[in-house]
Protein backbone atom coordinates (compact mmCIF):
# COMPACT_ATOMS: atom_id res chain seq x y z
CA UNK A 1 0.00 0.00 0.00
CA UNK A 2 1.09 3.56 -1.05
CA UNK A 3 0.57 6.66 0.92
CA UNK A 4 -0.13 9.97 -0.69
CA UNK A 5 0.07 12.96 2.15
CA UNK A 6 -1.38 16.36 1.44
CA UNK A 7 -1.33 19.33 3.83
CA UNK A 8 -4.51 21.26 3.95
CA UNK A 9 -6.54 24.23 5.82
CA UNK A 10 -5.96 27.21 7.57
CA UNK A 11 -4.98 24.68 10.64
CA UNK A 12 -2.54 22.23 8.50
CA UNK A 13 -4.21 19.08 8.78
CA UNK A 14 -3.12 15.97 6.67
CA UNK A 15 -5.55 14.65 4.54
CA UNK A 16 -4.16 10.84 3.02
CA UNK A 17 -4.48 8.98 -0.45
CA UNK A 18 -4.20 5.49 0.44
CA UNK A 19 -3.68 3.01 -2.79
CA UNK A 20 -2.23 -0.09 -4.31
CA UNK A 21 -1.42 -1.79 -7.38
CA UNK A 22 -5.13 -2.71 -7.74
CA UNK A 23 -5.52 1.33 -8.26
CA UNK A 24 -8.50 1.16 -5.60
CA UNK A 25 -8.13 4.17 -2.80
CA UNK A 26 -9.28 5.30 0.15
CA UNK A 27 -9.74 8.69 1.65
CA UNK A 28 -8.81 9.34 5.12
CA UNK A 29 -9.78 12.52 6.52
CA UNK A 30 -10.93 15.04 3.66
CA UNK A 31 -9.48 18.42 5.50
CA UNK A 32 -9.72 20.18 2.03
CA UNK A 33 -11.00 23.83 2.57
CA UNK A 34 -9.87 25.84 0.34
CA UNK A 35 -11.14 25.37 -3.13
CA UNK A 36 -8.15 24.51 -4.57
CA UNK A 37 -7.28 22.20 -2.15
CA UNK A 38 -9.88 19.87 -3.66
CA UNK A 39 -8.49 20.64 -7.12
CA UNK A 40 -5.13 19.11 -5.96
CA UNK A 41 -6.68 16.12 -4.39
CA UNK A 42 -8.91 15.38 -7.65
CA UNK A 43 -5.76 16.25 -10.13
CA UNK A 44 -4.13 13.31 -7.71
CA UNK A 45 -6.59 10.85 -7.88
CA UNK A 46 -7.27 11.07 -11.71
CA UNK A 47 -3.47 11.75 -12.70
CA UNK A 48 -2.92 7.81 -11.12
CA UNK A 49 -6.21 6.73 -12.42
CA UNK A 50 -7.12 5.93 -8.61
CA UNK A 51 -10.85 4.54 -8.55
CA UNK A 52 -11.52 5.83 -4.65
CA UNK A 53 -13.59 3.87 -2.65
CA UNK A 54 -14.58 5.27 0.30
CA UNK A 55 -14.02 8.10 2.52
CA UNK A 56 -12.95 6.79 6.22
CA UNK A 57 -12.55 9.57 9.11
CA UNK A 58 -9.90 8.98 12.48
CA UNK A 59 -12.07 11.13 14.13
CA UNK A 60 -14.56 14.66 13.09
CA UNK A 61 -13.04 17.72 14.66
CA UNK A 62 -13.24 20.53 12.01
CA UNK A 63 -10.01 20.45 10.36
CA UNK A 64 -10.50 17.12 9.48
CA UNK A 65 -13.72 17.19 8.15
CA UNK A 66 -13.83 20.21 6.21
CA UNK A 67 -13.88 18.52 2.71
CA UNK A 68 -16.43 15.70 3.96
CA UNK A 69 -19.20 17.44 1.45
CA UNK A 70 -17.33 18.74 -1.83
CA UNK A 71 -15.29 14.66 -1.61
CA UNK A 72 -18.35 12.75 -0.74
CA UNK A 73 -20.68 14.94 -3.48
CA UNK A 74 -18.00 15.00 -6.38
CA UNK A 75 -16.68 11.63 -6.25
CA UNK A 76 -19.69 10.05 -5.48
CA UNK A 77 -18.52 8.31 -2.06
CA UNK A 78 -19.77 7.02 1.23
CA UNK A 79 -18.58 8.41 4.42
CA UNK A 80 -17.49 6.08 7.52
CA UNK A 81 -16.67 7.38 11.20
CA UNK A 82 -16.77 5.72 14.17
CA UNK A 83 -20.40 5.99 16.41
CA UNK A 84 -19.07 7.72 19.27
CA UNK A 85 -17.96 10.79 16.81
CA UNK A 86 -21.10 11.29 15.26
CA UNK A 87 -21.82 14.51 17.59
CA UNK A 88 -18.88 16.15 17.03
CA UNK A 89 -19.54 15.68 12.97
CA UNK A 90 -23.29 17.64 13.44
CA UNK A 91 -21.35 20.43 15.48
CA UNK A 92 -19.21 21.29 12.54
CA UNK A 93 -20.72 24.74 11.49
CA UNK A 94 -21.47 25.39 15.61
CA UNK A 95 -17.25 24.61 15.93
CA UNK A 96 -16.26 26.64 12.80
CA UNK A 97 -18.33 29.83 13.77
CA UNK A 98 -16.55 29.71 17.50
CA UNK A 99 -13.39 29.91 15.37
CA UNK A 100 -14.13 31.95 12.86
CA UNK A 101 -14.08 29.57 10.01
CA UNK A 102 -16.26 31.47 7.00
CA UNK A 103 -17.88 29.32 4.36
CA UNK A 104 -18.10 25.87 5.95
CA UNK A 105 -20.28 23.20 4.40
CA UNK A 106 -22.24 20.97 7.12
CA UNK A 107 -21.25 17.54 6.24
CA UNK A 108 -22.91 15.08 5.49
CA UNK A 109 -24.39 12.04 7.72
CA UNK A 110 -22.47 8.87 8.00
CA UNK A 111 -23.46 6.00 5.90
CA UNK A 112 -21.55 3.38 7.50
CA UNK A 113 -19.43 2.88 10.82
CA UNK A 114 -16.73 0.88 11.92
CA UNK A 115 -15.40 -0.14 15.73
CA UNK A 116 -12.33 -1.48 17.08
CA UNK A 117 -11.37 -4.98 15.52
CA UNK A 118 -13.16 -4.37 12.28
CA UNK A 119 -11.16 -4.47 8.99
CA UNK A 120 -11.36 -1.97 6.04
CA UNK A 121 -10.64 -3.82 2.15
CA UNK A 122 -10.09 -2.28 -0.49
CA UNK A 123 -8.07 -3.82 -3.50
CA UNK A 124 -5.40 -5.95 -2.20
CA UNK A 125 -5.11 -4.06 1.13
CA UNK A 126 -6.26 -3.92 4.55
CA UNK A 127 -6.80 -1.72 7.36
CA UNK A 128 -7.22 -2.64 10.98
CA UNK A 129 -9.57 -0.27 13.20
CA UNK A 130 -7.89 0.77 16.45
CA UNK A 131 -10.08 2.56 18.84
CA UNK A 132 -8.03 5.29 20.43
CA UNK A 133 -10.29 7.84 22.32
CA UNK A 134 -8.67 11.03 24.56
CA UNK A 135 -8.36 13.53 21.56
CA UNK A 136 -11.90 13.15 20.48
CA UNK A 137 -14.42 10.63 21.97
CA UNK A 138 -14.76 8.53 18.62
CA UNK A 139 -11.12 8.54 17.40
CA UNK A 140 -9.65 5.55 15.83
CA UNK A 141 -6.59 5.08 13.78
CA UNK A 142 -5.95 2.61 10.82
CA UNK A 143 -3.15 0.05 11.13
CA UNK A 144 -1.87 -1.77 7.61
CA UNK A 145 0.35 -4.50 9.54
CA UNK A 146 1.23 -5.76 5.78
CA UNK A 147 3.06 -2.34 5.25
CA UNK A 148 4.16 -2.10 8.98
CA UNK A 149 2.25 1.93 8.99
CA UNK A 150 -0.60 3.50 11.05
CA UNK A 151 -2.74 6.29 10.14
CA UNK A 152 -2.78 7.77 13.45
CA UNK A 153 -4.45 11.33 12.90
CA UNK A 154 -4.06 13.29 16.53
CA UNK A 155 -3.26 10.54 18.41
CA UNK A 156 0.00 11.01 18.76
CA UNK A 157 2.73 13.09 17.10
CA UNK A 158 6.44 13.44 16.50
CA UNK A 159 7.59 14.45 20.20
CA UNK A 160 4.09 14.70 21.54
CA UNK A 161 0.27 13.98 21.54
CA UNK A 162 -2.83 15.18 20.90
CA UNK A 163 -4.46 18.25 22.61
CA UNK A 164 -7.00 16.94 25.12
CA UNK A 165 -9.16 20.11 26.25
CA UNK A 166 -11.70 19.74 23.52
CA UNK A 167 -15.26 18.77 24.26
CA UNK A 168 -14.77 14.88 24.67
CA UNK A 169 -11.17 14.83 25.33
CA UNK A 170 -9.29 13.32 28.47
CA UNK A 171 -5.74 13.47 29.08
CA UNK A 172 -5.59 10.20 31.03
CA UNK A 173 -7.51 7.97 28.25
CA UNK A 174 -5.46 9.79 25.74
CA UNK A 175 -1.95 8.42 26.85
CA UNK A 176 -4.14 5.04 27.67
CA UNK A 177 -5.08 4.51 24.12
CA UNK A 178 -1.83 5.66 22.97
CA UNK A 179 -0.04 2.87 25.29
CA UNK A 180 -2.55 0.01 24.84
CA UNK A 181 -3.26 0.64 20.89
CA UNK A 182 -0.06 2.15 19.32
CA UNK A 183 2.73 1.48 21.73
CA UNK A 184 2.03 -2.15 21.30
CA UNK A 185 3.02 -2.64 17.64
CA UNK A 186 6.44 -3.28 16.43
CA UNK A 187 8.94 -0.63 16.42
CA UNK A 188 9.61 -0.19 13.29
CA UNK A 189 6.05 0.91 12.10
CA UNK A 190 5.27 4.10 10.24
CA UNK A 191 3.22 6.99 11.94
CA UNK A 192 1.38 9.10 9.37
CA UNK A 193 0.52 11.58 11.75
CA UNK A 194 -3.03 14.19 11.22
CA UNK A 195 -0.09 17.71 11.19
CA UNK A 196 3.66 17.72 11.03
CA UNK A 197 5.47 14.95 9.92
CA UNK A 198 5.61 11.25 10.51
CA UNK A 199 7.43 9.43 13.26
CA UNK A 200 7.57 5.62 14.26
CA UNK A 201 6.51 4.06 17.53
CA UNK A 202 9.72 3.03 18.60
CA UNK A 203 10.85 6.58 18.08
CA UNK A 204 7.73 7.84 20.22
CA UNK A 205 8.44 5.23 22.81
CA UNK A 206 11.74 6.28 23.47
CA UNK A 207 11.67 9.80 23.44
CA UNK A 208 8.30 11.14 23.60
CA UNK A 209 8.32 13.35 26.80
CA UNK A 210 4.21 12.31 27.57
CA UNK A 211 5.55 8.73 28.31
Amino acid sequence: MQVKKFTFNPFQENTFILFDDTKECLIVDAGCYFPEEFVQLKKFIEENDLVPQKLISTHSHLDHVFGNHIVTKELKLQLGIHPEDEQTLKMLKTTADLYQVPNVFESPEPDFYFEHGDTIKFGKSELEVRFVPGHAPGHVVFVDHKDSLVINGDCLFAGSIGRTDLPGGDHATLLKSIQEQLFTLPDEYVVYCGHGPETTVGDEKRTNPFF
